[in-house]
């Protein structure tokens, strides 16, 4: 579905040509087309993108797993095997700005969709390759998958409570980095184009985004020489932070400096003896005495009911909040606020939801400006377009 956008977007006018699947790929393409490019994604013609099978089913074809990547995107249904498919295939490269693609190493080389044979033609082209590995390694053929770079990455082994097993994040974290770790190189390359009138061929990895995922972890890991501890919730520095249960419910709260440290000993809980207490003077030393500290701030906070405690944080000047479920926080009036929620008639759901872009710019947030599109739905407007162009390029 087409809804219209009210004003022109930074990537108006760019044609981006989608051949990846799964998320990372699709990932950094949807950002592209959030931020107004014309995304053409190719599907085969029966099996379509691998997550049209994955997670709950929407309409004949589409699913929450794919809707979740592929807003603002058109989808043409193409298969590569095919002579007559991969001809369209390479005629839609020729016509466009940015080609993503997330073969195994060399399979688009061999369908005549690699970056030496589309660039020979179209010098201006922005090409994407997305992989598992580094292809400067021996590793480069090995197919990549977000939970093993989680584990070879030392993700999992940052993650969840001191004393458990490894743990691997809620979603697909290595895959939605390189995805979005993707669009900056790309817009990196098209910024650089203006002045060189080439483009470039960005190579990423997942192994590589997912070691950038341990940020800080991984400094300290280096700085130790070893692994740093697993702090859950809680945080390595700050104390108290974290979850913590009032008597109904559990709320989140960050004590970050010793100001607030006090005013929260003081002014929330009634313990300004605590703030007088070296054992607790400054976040170094909370940290040290956490097994100490943290007990004493549990109880205290049982006696006070969620409500009554968020307002006492809040008047504190403590940052705070709820803990809410997903779908409580999906259909929260600061979700509703801020716009995040795209709410749309499907013809073969009926009414259906995606987020909508998380880009706002000049106080207004970049709107959800096609639904995410069924199988092919847009082969046939696609194909006549690109007949449109070459007769336009062959007249002029």
């Amino acid at each position: 579905m087409h809804l219209g956008t009210s004003a022109p977007l930074p990537l108006s006018g760019l044609r981006v040509l989608d051949l990846s699947r799964v998320l990372a790929g699709p990932m950094c393409a949807m950002a592209l087309a959030d931020l107004g490019a014309d995304v053409v994604k190719v599907e085969h013609p029966e099996r379509g993108d691998d997550t049209r099978d994955w997670g709950v089913r929407i309409g004949a074809r589409n699913t929450s797993y794919f809707n979740s990547a592929n807003r603002n995107k058109r989808s043409i249904a193409l298969d590569l095997q095919d002579e007559a498919g991969l001809a369209v295939a390479r005629r839609l490269a020729a016509r466009a700005d940015v080609v993503i693609e997330n073969f195994k190493p060399g399979g688009a080389d061999r369908l005549g969709l690699g970056y030496a044979a589309l660039s020979a033609s179209n010098p201006r082209l922005v090409y994407c390759s997305i992989s598992g590995y580094s292809r400067a390694t021996a590793e480069a053929q090995r197919p990549g998958y977000d939970l093993v770079v989680q584990g070879e990455a030392g993700i999992m082994a940052m993650n969840g409570e001191e004393g458990q097993g490894p743990l691997k994040f809620g979603v697909a974290a290595v895959d939605m980095f390189t995805g979005m770790y993707a669009g900056q190189a790309i817009l990196a390359a098209l910024y650089e184009r203006h002045a060189t009138g080439r483009g470039r061929h960005v190579q990423m990895a997942l192994y590589d985004c997912g070691l950038m995922i341990t940020s800080y972890y991984g400094m300290e890991a280096l700085l130790r020489d070893g692994d740093p501890p697993k702090f859950g919730n809680a945080h390595p520095a700050i104390v108290p932070y974290g979850v913590f249960d009032a008597s109904d419910g559990p709320v989140v709260m960050t004590v970050g400096n010793n100001g607030q440290f006090e005013r929260f000993c003081r002014d929330v809980v009634g313990r300004p003896e605590w703030a007088a207490d070296e054992r607790f003077a400054t976040n170094t030393a909370r940290s040290a005495h956490r097994a100490v500290l943290l007990p004493m701030v549990r109880e205290a906070l049982l006696g006070f009911s969620r409500r009554e405690l968020l307002a006492r944080l809040e008047q504190a000047q403590i940052p705070c909040g709820e803990v809410l479920g997903m779908h409580a926080a999906l259909n929260s009036s600061r979700t509703e606020a801020a716009g995040l929620l795209h709410r749309y008639e499907d013809a073969e759901a009926g009414a259906q939801a995606v987020l909508s872009p998380p880009y706002v710019m000049d106080g207004e947030r970049l709107r959800v400006r096609r639904t995410p599109p069924r199988l092919g739905e847009h082969t046939d407007e696609i194909l006549r377009e690109l007949q449109a162009l070459e007769d336009a390029a062959a007249a002029g």
